[in-house]
């Protein structure tokens, strides 16, 4: 069983991917979406979005390029 991580550019773009879902998400049903229903999808998404980032940042092998 192989268990390597990702490398570091793999993280990055991950990261990159990840900033711009987030936005688009959060334009269309989170905080800035301007509604009232803003606050309860743009807290979920923000947990969401931290969960993922963790898993990724703690997934990746930082110290390897690809």
């Amino acid at each position: 069983m192989d268990n390597r991580r990702s490398g570091c550019l793999s993280g990055l773009m991950k990261l990159f991917l990840l900033d711009k879902v987030f936005d688009w998400l959060q334009e269309r049903f989170g905080y800035k979406s301007g509604s009232c229903m803003g606050c309860g999808c743009g807290t979920i998404l923000l947990i969401v979005f931290v969960w993922l980032a963790a898993s990724i940042i703690f997934g990746t092998d930082w110290l390897r390029p690809f």
